[in-house]
């Protein structure tokens, strides 16, 4: 049965990370809206809701440390894993001049986590200071999204309604495919004799990154690849500002591990700056430097264990 659930997360993941670009990108079209800007906030916000649930449950539960190390090695995941193997799978362009302000924004949002986490933790005029961000970088986005390109025929478009419901039946079959992935992995991993920590730095912990890597392998093989950089940079936005913002202003976090500062941050900030040195050097991601970035991954799991 187990296996089962197994291939059913799989296909999960598949058909609602298909749904949800495909949705997506008719809502882009329909509304003349930039697919980056899309990928930004609609799909990037809402492949980040497995973070979102887990910050605020290890939050609420009195394990702040959980909720903040779920952020920030989601954000080391997003760019180094997700991208990386999105690249293997077809390259990613990305063209620094068009989407410099929400790279500075991500690294503005970055630098201004590790600021405020030199105080041993967030209060809740912190993290309402990071919510008012995430608010300022919507209005941003949209107010500065609308294309020039020439009107498509209105016969040609999906109706708005049916690529919302798309985009959201997408979104939802994602969420239920992770969901039975990782609980399904977790028992089969367990059935091997694979000890817990082991499941938590790997299964779990990669486990609410799989939406953003179902959209964005998805987004790049559909040669959308302003929503497969979207989604990375604006689920990384929404990390910070969104999901620490909202679990500070549920219960203020105290009480971090001091490897956050010493160790996790500078990792955060430095897979940062390399996605803006690949997007301005590079314009995009291609094969060999995503093999890189799985084998930076791969060295960051390493210092973990």
């Amino acid at each position: 049965m187990v296996y089962i659930l197994f291939v059913a997360g799989l296909l999960g993941l598949f058909f609602g990370g298909e749904f949800l670009v495909r949705g997506a990108a008719n809502v882009a079209r329909s509304y003349r809206i930039s697919p980056m800007v899309i990928g930004l906030t609609i799909v990037g916000f809402g492949t980040s809701t497995p973070e979102l649930l887990v910050s605020l449950n290890a939050a609420l539960d009195g394990a702040s440390s959980i909720a903040v190390g779920n952020v920030l090695g989601s954000n080391i995941a997003n760019i180094l894993l997700i991208l990386g193997l999105t690249a293997l799978i077809y390259p990613v362009a990305v063209d620094g001049r068009r989407v410099w302000k929400d790279l500075a924004f991500m690294v503005g949002a970055t630098v201004l986590l590790w600021i405020m986490l030199l105080g041993d933790g967030l209060s809740r005029i912190e993290a309402g200071v990071l919510v008012a961000a995430l608010i300022g970088f919507l209005v941003s986005s949209f107010l500065s999204g609308r294309t020039e390109e020439e009107e498509t025929d209105p016969e040609a478009l999906t109706p708005v309604w049916k690529s919302a419901l798309i985009t959201l039946g997408g979104l939802v079959v994602l969420m239920v495919g992770a969901r039975l992935l990782v609980d399904s992995s977790t028992q089969i991993a367990r059935s091997f004799g694979i000890s817990e920590a082991v499941i938590g730095l790997t299964i779990v912990a990669v486990g609410t990154s799989l939406p953003e890597l179902a959209t964005s392998a998805i987004a790049a093989w559909r040669k959308h690849s302003e929503i497969a950089v979207g989604n990375v940079i604006g689920s990384n936005i929404f990390n910070v500002l969104g999901i620490l913002g909202i679990t500070g202003l549920v219960l203020p976090i105290q009480g971090l591990d001091p490897r956050f500062l010493r160790e996790d941050m500078p990792w955060v900030l430095g897979c940062s700056l390399l996605l803006v040195l690949l997007a301005f050097a590079l314009k995009g991601v291609p094969r060999w430097a995503g093999a890189l970035l799985l084998a930076a991954y791969g060295g960051y799991v390493a210092l973990m264990l």
